[in-house]
């Protein structure tokens, strides 16, 4: 008799987790919160319009866009005229001193920083109200001693920052946070 009142309770909580995954759209457990008829992502070259970005930032910053929502949706990239799609520019690339430092009587860089800013515009052809225009922005931090040449040349480094941006882009878009 006690055991099926417990399996009576296990399966009204199923049961009741159940209708709270399911709701109205797809939920799954990337975080994503996309329509059923959505089946394809388009995503354009992000143009480098940088003043002082290095040359590779454009096609980097591009391939980590398609492998990060080719790793976290199910949606097929095509070319173009996807369902979703996305199109922008890196707008800013700015390496400055971030913390200014007094050694010797001379003031000097003690960290530099690294901020990029793209200005993305995505579509949403299944349903218009999610389309948005936005700039998004990350930054990190580099000790004094490493220059802009060093941190371009440092793989991990741009894509901090790059995986920064594709997060907030990608909740804005497919996870609707």
């Amino acid at each position: 008799m006690i055991w099926n009142k417990y399996s009576k309770a296990v399966s009204y909580q199923l049961v009741a987790i159940g209708f709270l995954l399911s709701g109205c759209s797809v939920y799954s457990f990337t975080g994503t919160n996309i329509d059923p008829a959505v089946k394809t992502i388009s995503i354009q070259t992000f143009q480098n319009n940088a003043d002082n970005g290095p040359s590779f930032l454009s096609q980097r910053f591009t391939e980590d866009v398609k492998d990060y929502f080719q790793r976290n949706t199910t949606l097929k990239l095509v070319p173009r005229d996807g369902d979703l799609q996305f199109e922008g520019q890196i707008i800013a690339y700015d390496f400055a001193p971030a913390a200014i430092q007094r050694e010797n009587g001379v003031d000097q860089a003690g960290v530099n920083r690294l901020t990029i800013q793209v200005r993305v515009r995505f579509t949403n052809t299944k349903d218009d109200k999610q389309d948005f225009e936005q700039t998004f922005q990350s930054s990190d931090d580099f000790p004094a001693a490493q220059d802009v040449a060093r941190i371009n040349n440092d793989p991990t480094a741009l894509r901090r920052i790059n995986i920064n941006i594709i997060t907030d882009l990608f909740n804005k878009s497919v996870a609707n946070w």
